[in-house]
């Protein structure tokens, strides 16, 4: 098994994320067991980026479903294409058949659209379903989806139950702006996924970013490092040094000195407050203060 643990790093690694022991095995069981994979932590920092690996790890589609305030059936399950309904009732007018054989009609699979849950359920082949922020969602959506999560099946009324013959791996992903059921909970493998060390966050930035300077990739994860630290609005997560390394890159700068960071902060904070707040520390310490006490943190 550690043989083949080992194989699913590598081969995340090969897709360009680097992951740690512990993401590699929730990985591995979440496949090897069918079970869904709960995957919570602050945001910005891969979860949702899992999902997207283990799709292409696998050679086979990304199914997303995003979640809101307000999701219902219709946009993540199935719905009826009316305007084709209508077409055929139409059409079907004076044709003799009784009112159920119309209605057995229209509200057959020539008439269903699927969205990413159904979808998923009835893939020819094994697909990754991502059942993004989840923690946006309802209750009331959250208990319709445990069907989905412990049976690998949806019911329709007017068709019935359809069990899924080929059954997708399912990521969920979670910021936890609210705190998800316990009976969501129980039918999912977990994984907490933290803002990362100083020492993987170089590893990641040179991994997204091959071309960045390795000194400069250094000092990069080491500011966004003592910027953590801070009291701030909204943490960067990693996807935020990633696109400071490569804005930093786009503009040809070679070192972090004090006008280069404050002239691109706007693409690690994303909240006027926190801009004013690390420019002001800036103006007082210096970066290279700030690189060298993030280095001290990590």
């Amino acid at each position: 098994m550690k043989e083949e643990i080992a194989r699913v790093q590598q081969a995340m690694a090969e897709q360009g994320y680097v992951t740690d022991r512990a993401t590699a095995t929730s990985a591995y069981l979440a496949l090897t067991l069918h079970k869904p994979l709960l995957i919570e932590g602050p945001p910005g920092v891969g979860k949702t980026e899992v999902a997207k690996v283990l799709a292409r790890v696998l050679a086979t589609d990304l199914i997303r479903l995003q979640c809101y305030e307000g999701l219902d059936v219709a946009t993540a399950l199935y719905e009826w294409n009316y305007a084709k309904q209508l077409l055929h009732i139409k059409l079907g007018e004076g044709s003799g058949q009784s009112v159920g054989e119309r209605e057995a009609q229209i509200f057959s699979e020539a008439f269903l659209l699927e969205r990413p849950l159904l979808r998923a359920i009835r893939a020819t082949q094994t697909t990754v379903l991502l059942i993004d922020e989840v923690d946006r969602s309802d209750e009331e959506f959250e208990a319709f989806l445990l069907e989905v999560l412990s049976e690998h099946q949806v019911t329709i009324p007017e068709i019935g139950t359809i069990r899924a013959t080929n059954e997708p791996c399912t990521v969920l992903t979670s910021n936890r702006t609210r705190e998800l059921s316990e009976a969501l909970r129980r039918r999912c493998l977990y994984l907490w996924i933290d803002y990362p060390s100083l020492s993987k966050e170089i590893e990641i930035v040179r991994a997204k970013v091959p071309v960045i300077d390795q000194q400069l990739a250094a000092d990069v994860a080491a500011f966004v490092q003592a910027v953590r630290r801070q009291r701030l609005v909204k943490t960067p997560g990693v996807a935020e040094t990633i696109d400071w390394a490569r804005a930093l890159v786009v503009i040809g700068a070679n070192t972090l000195d004090d006008d280069v960071v404050s002239e691109t902060l706007g693409c690690v904070l994303k909240d006027e407050a926190d801009v004013r707040q690390i420019r002001r520390e800036v103006s007082d310490r210096g970066a290279s203060a700030m690189v060298a006490a993030g280095r001290t943190a990590g």
